[in-house]
């Protein structure tokens, strides 16, 4: 996996993103895995609880699929995509709820959803490239330095 990183933030270059939710999309199939980009993270702080959806539930693009709950803050996991969810990632959440401030790309993951026939329509994904781009102005912004939590 190639990544591109900002002051921290990485983002793999074989992902999507939807830069306004802060949520990475990764193709499988006709299934997604949906999980929160490493400035969601950050921005956040040490995650304490998530609210899940179960399997068989339907989400729906622009919705909430997901609380998050943080040391910092508590709000949606927004869905960038409509479909069906195949599977959440509970069981690793609760034996630790910081997985994906230690691993946002990989274990930390949330959904795993099987698309609608309009899932992506209207999804606003872009590339590592283009949210890279987006991303840098973000972080500048916002002053941010991306940090992981220590194991």
């Amino acid at each position: 996996m190639t990544d591109r990183t900002w002051r921290g933030c990485v983002l793999p270059d074989d992902l999507l993103y939807q830069v306004e939710s802060h949520v990475w999309v990764r193709h499988e199939g006709e299934e997604v895995v949906l999980g929160m980009t490493d400035v969601a993270q950050t921005m956040g702080g040490r995650l304490v609880q998530v609210t899940w959806r179960e399997p068989g539930k339907a989400v729906r693009r622009g919705r909430p699929a997901a609380v998050i709950e943080s040391a910092k803050w508590v709000g949606p996991f927004v869905s960038p995509v409509s479909g069906k969810v195949i599977e959440n990632n509970a069981e690793s959440f609760r034996l630790d709820p910081a997985i994906a401030n230690r691993d946002p790309y990989g274990k930390g993951w949330l959904y795993r959803v099987r698309l609608s026939d309009d899932g992506l329509t209207g999804a606003g994904l872009v590339d590592a490239g283009r949210a890279f781009d987006l991303y840098r102005a973000f972080i500048e912004e916002n002053g941010l330095t991306c940090m992981r939590c220590a194991d």
